[in-house]
């Protein structure tokens, strides 16, 4: 599974981006693709993931509310719509996708055995 995220770059606080995830390869029904970042200094940090069959994505503490996954099957892509973003936002955003995990089990990466090469979400004024 080759993994390949996009759409980072530099946003104002309060603005929105979406990141998107495309996967090739094998192909699943049963895989889950998550959204992990890390900011200068700081550990990996659970942000959301969602099982690519359907049912409702999960999120991390400090997004919830403010972003949301979406997919386009068709496209093998899935997004993260990002809003009101601030400060705290600012990292590197890597797409992970690992199979069949339980929901207890989806914010830990070391679960996700492919990973995408990361893009840069960077929120200042």
């Amino acid at each position: 599974v080759q993994l390949q995220a996009s759409g980072g770059g530099l946003v104002l606080p309060g603005g929105s981006l979406r990141l998107s995830c495309a996967f090739s390869g094998r192909t699943s029904s049963s895989y889950v693709m998550g959204w992990f970042r890390q900011a200068p200094g700081k550990e990996r940090e659970f942000v959301a993931a969602s099982r690519w069959s359907g049912g409702s994505p999960h999120y991390g503490g400090s997004v919830k509310g403010r972003f949301s996954i979406t997919k386009d099957s068709a496209k093998n892509t899935q997004y993260l719509q990002m809003n009101s973003l601030n400060p705290e936002d600012t990292a590197v955003y890597y797409c992970a996708a690992a199979e069949r995990l339980i929901l207890s089990s989806m914010n830990n990466e070391r679960n996700y055995p492919w990973w995408g090469q990361g893009t840069q979400v960077t929120v200042s004024s």
